[in-house]
């Protein structure tokens, strides 16, 4: 031992003899590749004009990164900055102004130009570099291949290099982004006929995000698990999303960002598989589409529907247990509401009926219609659920839809309602005609909700209501209860949430204090344990 550490020294003495004053070139190389993993790629390829020690550090690295943003200048920013100024003034028909927008155009588009140049010849260069290094038996290694470009109709390099490093470098992460040339129609980024790479099925490709691209066919990808697609063009038929779930067999998981279909059928998208391995699926502000028909995904266990429509035909979800739910509606869109409202009034049961495995459920659905009318019974639906959250509720509906949920989650241990903000002065929001008559029936000792928290908390009949229904049928185990007058909710990931309130003022006088307190603790639900938690005023 002593004489492999004395061997070390000496070598490092050496090496600071060649190097001089080169401390840097001294390093050993796995702190050499530390610091060269923090550079983009074309940075690192200059980096061996430093010491001939350099020269082979970049082939080493596991990774490659080639950015349009790193080559773009301030000044490019400034131009497109200095643009985006004067179109805004130009709006409010200052005609002085048009001449010097345009102006500003082709100095935009000249730096774009030197951008995609400059980029395209990078590439190019690396794969005639390891073309030559490849043919003497050199080949290269690559996890992870990330790229950002401006798309064009001279994107065939950029092909080249996925292609590459997919067939012949075993690369098993990708990230293409292809953003739009400013100020022109959008262009999509398009890939060959045969797909991303030449023999698929060799591929050991685990992850794949593509953004701004049209759907390649990836058909054969056997080892891809995880697949992003985001801003697709409104020219993909539903067919090719359809085709997901059977050509990767072993996908587990699926985000769709913003993306669009071409509505050539019904313009549903029916995804029946029962085969797939599908674990989590992501469907974000998908307005392109009708709606996504779920029939049989026997392993999904992440379910999250953002602003997108998504039906459940079938209990095909034994293993669903984390689930969120988002859907807005805008009241100033009178189509868009005459076209949603016939679908957002679901009666309760077909609701939940089909996820009754649920533990997480998040429920933000907001508009000028109702989209709960209440069953004629209420039975446990949601026998497995634990935490519960209600958000976005608007001021002018009633909370009474919350009380139905709660009775149809025998095992809820948490419950967190959110009412939305009162609007904008001069915006009214109106009343949906649709409020709930009835007469409060009573609970069974609801034996397992130990916190309830309410944020917009205004002090109206129904929400008074509400506490102190909560703390009657739930006193057995509730501990925590809390109203805040002000407060949001955090998302934190697509699965959890935290209700961020303030409290470094306290938004209640005593007076109304001891006034809400007094309403809720009212005799008119009467209380199933003579002990109530403390009511925490914020």
């Amino acid at each position: 031992m002593a004489r492999s550490g004395r061997d070390r020294f000496v070598r490092c003495r050496r090496r600071q003899a060649v190097h001089g004053d080169d401390r840097i070139s001294a390093l050993p190389d796995d702190l050499l590749l530390d610091i060269l993993g923090r550079l983009d790629t074309r940075t690192v390829r200059v980096s061996k004009m430093l010491s001939k020690r350099w020269a082979g550090l970049p082939r080493e690295l596991p990774f490659l990164e080639f950015s349009i943003g790193d080559i773009l200048p301030p000044r490019y920013h400034r131009w497109v900055l200095l643009h985006q100024l004067d179109s805004n003034v130009r709006d409010l028909k200052y005609q002085f102004c048009t001449a010097k927008v345009e102006k500003v155009i082709p100095h935009i588009r000249r730096y774009e130009r030197r951008a995609i140049r400059a980029l395209n010849s990078s590439v190019e260069r690396l794969l005639d570099l390891e073309a030559a290094a490849s043919g003497v038996g050199r080949r290269r290694r690559v996890s992870r291949l990330t790229l950002e470009f401006l798309s064009t109709h001279n994107n065939g390099c950029i092909n080249r290099l996925i292609s590459t490093a997919i067939d012949a470098w075993e690369v098993h992460d990708v990230v293409a982004v292809a953003k739009p040339v400013y100020s022109q129609r959008r262009n999509f980024h398009a890939f060959p006929s045969h797909g991303i790479c030449e023999d698929p099925r060799a591929s050991r490709l685990r992850s794949l995000k593509l953004g701004g691209c049209a759907l390649p066919s990836l058909h054969g990808h056997g080892a891809l698990t995880v697949l992003v697609l985001q801003d697709t063009p409104m020219s993909t038929p539903e067919s090719a999303y359809e085709g997901i779930f059977t050509s990767c067999p072993q996908l587990r998981v699926l985000h769709l960002i913003s993306c669009y279909s071409a509505g050539n059928g019904n313009g549903d998208i029916t995804v029946d598989s029962p085969m797939s391995e599908l674990r989590e699926l992501v469907v974000d502000n998908c307005i392109g589409f009708t709606r996504i028909c779920l029939r049989a995904l026997p392993r999904l266990e992440r379910l999250a529907s953002l602003g997108t429509r998504v039906l459940f035909e079938t209990t095909s979800f034994p293993c669903l247990r984390q689930c969120n739910l988002t859907l807005h509606m805008g009241v100033t869109d009178e189509i868009a509401r005459r076209y949603f409202a016939t679908r957002l009034k679901l009666k309760l049961s077909v609701f939940v009926g089909r996820i009754p495995d649920v533990t997480d459920l998040i429920v933000r659905f907001t508009g000028p219609d109702r989209w709960i009318v209440p069953s004629v019974s209420s039975p446990s639906l949601l026998p497995n659920l634990r935490r519960l959250l209600v958000a976005d509720v608007p001021r002018c509906w009633d909370v009474s839809w919350p009380r139905l949920l709660l009775e149809t989650a025998p095992s809820l241990e948490t419950l967190h309602v959110h009412i939305a903000p009162p609007p904008c002065q001069g915006e009214e929001q109106p009343s949906s005609g649709d409020e709930i008559s009835w007469q409060p029936a009573m609970l069974p000792g609801h034996r397992h909700l130990k916190e309830f928290v309410m944020v917009g908390f205004e002090g109206t009949e129904r929400q008074v209501y509400l506490v102190r229904f909560v703390m009657a049928v739930c006193s057995t185990a509730l501990r925590h209860v809390a109203v805040f007058k002000k407060g949001h909710v955090r998302d934190k990931g697509h699965w959890d949430w935290e209700m961020v309130t303030q409290q470094q003022h306290s938004q209640w006088t005593d007076e109304e204090k001891d006034r809400t307190l007094k309403q809720i603790m009212n005799n008119g639900v009467p209380s199933s344990s003579a002990a109530s938690p403390v009511i925490v005023f914020g």
